[in-house]
C-alpha cells in the first residue's frame, strides 16, 4: 500500500475516541451542508420551517438511538453546557447541603464546571480517586462513600483516559437505594457499545455526536427523565424555552413542558445538518459488527503490546473496556516525536502524557494494525 493510499482508505485511522470517520464522510457532510446552505441562502419564508425540521431530525436519530421517550431529550453545544443548563435547573432541595459525587477520571471538563459551581449551588464536590498505582476509579470504591448525603452523581459509561468502562447496572442500581440522582456522560462509549438509558433507568445523560458517532463539533444532547422534567427550572432560558416561542409577552413567561425548556436562545442548527449523516449511517449499521470489528483490532494490539515494552493501561477483560486501548510508552520515549513519527507514515493516534490512545473503528483495518505495529518496533 502507498502512503496515498493509506490516506485514502483511513486504515491507519485509531482516533475514534477524538473524531470519528465513516465511509465517505467527506461527500455525505458536503451534500448536507450544501443542501443546508441552499435553504438558508433561498429568497423566500422556509429557512427556518426546514432548518428546525432537520435539528428535529438529529434529535429523533438521537432519542431511537438511547432508547428515551418523545420529548425528552433536546440539544446542546457540547457535554459541558448541557451538564450547566441540567445542574442549573435543580430546585435547591436536590443539591443544597448535600455531595455530588463524581469520580477523577470523568471528562475534565465537567470536573472544571461543577467545581466552579459548587458554591453557587452550596453543594460539596466530592471527587473519588483512583488507588495508589491503579489507572482508573474502581466501581466499588466510587460506591464505598456514597450514601444519602449525596444529592447527585455523575458517571462517566467509558473515560477517555483509561477506555474503562463502568459498571451501570450496579452503580445506577445503588443510586435509586440511597436516593440519589443519577446521571450518566455516554460520549466515549455510545456508537461502539450498546447504551439504553431507560436500563437501568438514568436520571440524565449528556453527551456530543463526534467519537463513535462520527458526527461533528457543536452536536451535543441532554436527555432527562420526562418525571424529573417538572422539577427542573433552567437559569438558562429564553424564547426557545417556552412551549410557543413566538410568546413574548416579557411579563409572562412559561416553560415548554418537555425538554424544550432547557433550549434558550436561537439554536444552532448547522451543526445537526452536518451531523446527520453520521447518525442516518450509523442506524443503518449492526452495532454488534462494529464493536465485533473493534474487538478484533484491539485484540491484536493487546497481543503485540508486551513484545513492544508497552504496558497495558486499560482493562484487558473486554467487558470492562470500551472502544479504545490505552498503552503506556517506556519514560525515555518522547510521546511527541512518537505521534509525530507514526503520522509520518500515515498512522493516526494521539498521546495524553506518555499514554498513547488508540481506537480502531469502521474503517480502520487489519492491515492498518499491523502497519501501526511495525512501526511502533521501529520507532520504540
Amino acid at each position: 500500500m502507498t502512503a496515498q493510499d493509506a490516506v485514502a482508505d483511513g486504515s491507519g485511522y485509531f482516533l475514534y475516541h477524538s473524531i470519528g470517520l465513516f465511509p465517505d464522510k467527506s461527500r455525505l457532510v458536503g451534500e448536507a451542508l450544501t443542501r443546508f446552505a441552499r435553504i438558508w441562502g433561498t429568497a423566500n419564508d422556509s429557512q427556518w420551517p426546514q432548518s428546525l425540521g432537520i435539528r428535529a431530525a438529529f434529535m429523533e436519530r438521537w432519542r431511537a438511538k438511547i432508547n428515551v421517550p418523545s420529548g425528552s431529550l433536546t440539544t446542546a453545544e457540547n457535554v459541558t453546557t448541557a451538564l450547566y443548563s441540567f445542574i442549573g435547573s435543580l430546585p435547591e432541595r436536590y443539591l443544597k447541603g448535600k455531595r455530588l459525587l463524581i469520580a477523577a477520571d470523568c471528562f475534565p471538563s465537567l470536573h472544571f464546571l461543577l467545581a466552579g459551581m459548587a458554591e453557587q449551588r452550596g453543594f460539596m464536590l466530592d471527587t473519588v480517586r483512583a488507588r495508589p498505582g491503579e489507572s482508573w476509579v474502581r466501581d466499588e470504591d466510587f460506591i464505598a462513600g456514597w450514601d444519602s448525603g449525596v444529592g447527585l452523581a455523575l458517571l462517566t459509561f467509558v473515560t477517555s483516559t483509561t477506555s474503562h468502562r463502568c459498571n451501570l447496572e450496579a452503580l445506577v442500581g445503588h443510586a435509586r437505594k440511597v436516593g440519589s440522582l443519577v446521571g450518566v456522560d455516554i460520549t466515549q462509549g455510545v456508537g461502539i457499545l450498546p447504551f439504553d438509558a431507560r436500563s437501568p433507568e438514568v436520571d440524565f445523560t449528556v453527551s456530543t455526536t463526534l467519537k463513535w458517532l462520527c458526527g461533528t463539533a457543536g452536536a451535543g444532547i441532554l436527555h432527562v427523565r420526562p418525571e424529573l422534567l417538572h422539577d427542573c427550572h433552567p437559569e438558562l432560558r429564553g424564547w426557545f424555552s417556552q412551549e410557543n416561542i413566538l410568546a413574548w409577552n416579557i411579563d409572562a413567561f412559561q416553560y415548554a413542558g418537555d425538554a424544550r425548556r432547557f433550549d434558550h436562545g436561537t439554536p444552532s442548527v448547522i451543526a445537526c445538518a452536518a451531523s446527520l449523516p453520521a447518525l442516518d449511517w450509523h442506524a443503518s449499521q449492526d452495532l454488534g459488527k462494529l464493536l465485533a470489528h473493534n474487538r478484533t483490532l484491539t485484540g491484536a494490539i493487546l497481543h503485540e503490546a508486551p513484545k513492544l515494552g508497552l504496558e497495558v493501561v486499560s482493562a484487558v477483560t473486554e467487558s470492562e473496556r470500551g472502544g479504545s486501548l490505552m498503552l503506556r510508552l517506556p519514560a525515555h520515549v518522547n510521546p511527541v516525536q512518537v505521534i509525530d513519527r507514526l503520522r509520518s507514515e500515515q498512522l493516526y493516534t494521539d498521546c495524553r502524557g506518555t499514554t498513547m490512545r488508540l481506537s480502531p473503528g469502521c474503517i480502520t483495518t487489519a492491515a492498518g494494525v499491523e502497519r501501526l505495529i511495525v512501526a511502533l518496533g521501529r520507532i520504540l
